[in-house]
């Protein structure tokens, strides 16, 4: 029997009822023929978290420490305190995600038939269509779950879904590194290794749903890409052409997406020709024209995130890392 851990980290600042939805959530996963813990690795808010109270009566194993390399490091504690339980595969999960009750197996499934892959995961979806941010966002994943399908860097933003223990037990996460899971993605692309994009399930997950909280997400993305450079030469050696083109572009036009404004006409007639019964169950058919302001906004914003992310990172500064606002689900 095939043993899964399922790793979800609680920094210091999210809310206790946020904690309860996941654990109500992801207690309901099915478990096959797997053998399945899950642990949360809450950062304590102080001596007395009534977090870790609270996810022990939902039946939740709990890992407590003191935040040390953000959530890297909460990954590679929780590695190191699950040693005694010697996972095959660790389903890993952010406090707001919302995977289909057959996420895990599916995906277990996908590596258990494909030993070169390291990750396996599915295309995700918004959950929280609150308002133009969170809208605008669930427009924007429609443009890159088409990109998973075709990129030859399937790169799964935060490493969500189920990856190989061994290889991340040996490899781990950069901690120093600001876009982790990118980090981790190119070195395995790098070392021959690829992703996996499963079908037949989803994930569901809250986008920002304030601008300013958008902006800081994305100007971390920007700054950790940036970063991802330092690793051209091992990129180049793979030998991988389709893996070192899609790497390529996701690090030079991400960082001029301007170009892009012309072609925001076309998003109402793109929209309106979308078949709403294509649409997943909880995703709501967006208004065109509403969406069309959010977009163009939202290139803007990129735009802006990425030069002050290049600003930065040429003048030695670093970015903070900020909660984001999240809603009831």
């Amino acid at each position: 029997m095939k043993r899964v851990a399922v790793i979800v980290p609680v920094a210091e600042f999210e809310d206790v009822n946020v904690v309860l939805k996941s654990a109500q959530h992801l207690s309901s996963l099915d478990r096959g023929e797997l053998e399945m813990k899950i642990i949360y690795a809450v950062d304590l808010a102080g001596p007395d978290d009534g977090r870790v109270t609270l996810l022990k009566q939902e039946g939740m194993s709990v890992f407590t420490r003191k935040r040390r390399g953000k959530r890297a490091g909460a990954v590679n504690d929780t590695l190191e305190y699950l040693s005694d339980f010697n996972p095959d595969y660790i389903a890993l999960f952010d406090i707001d995600s919302r995977p289909e009750p057959n996420f895990v197996v599916i995906c277990v499934e996908a590596l258990e038939a494909d030993h070169t892959a390291y990750i396996a995961s599915s295309r995700r979806y918004i959950s929280n269509h609150t308002n133009l941010v969170s809208q605008t966002i669930q427009a924007e994943y429609f443009l890159l779950n088409f990109l998973l399908k075709k990129s030859g860097f399937k790169q799964f933003n935060g490493l969500i879904g189920v990856l190989r223990a061994d290889l991340l037990a040996q490899y781990k996460l950069k901690e120093e590194a600001i876009a982790e899971d990118a980090d981790y993605a190119t070195r395995m692309y790098a070392r021959g290794y690829q992703a996996i994009l499963v079908q037949g399930t989803q994930l569901y997950e809250q986008a920002p749903v304030r601008w300013r909280d958008l902006l800081n997400q994305r100007l971390r993305w920007h700054y950790g890409g940036l970063q991802l450079w330092r690793y051209w030469h091992d990129v180049k050696r793979c030998g991988n052409k389709k893996f070192i083109r899609s790497w390529l572009l996701a690090l030079t036009l991400n960082y001029a997406v301007i170009i892009y404004l012309p072609l925001s006409i076309l998003t109402p007639f793109v929209l309106l020709g979308y078949p709403a019964e294509r649409l997943p169950a909880k995703v709501l058919p967006k208004p065109p024209l509403r969406i069309t302001v959010g977009l163009i906004l939202h290139l803007f914003l990129l735009q802006y995130s990425a030069i002050v992310a290049i600003v930065n990172y040429l003048r030695g500064r670093g970015v903070e890392w900020t909660a984001i606002k999240r809603v009831a689900d």
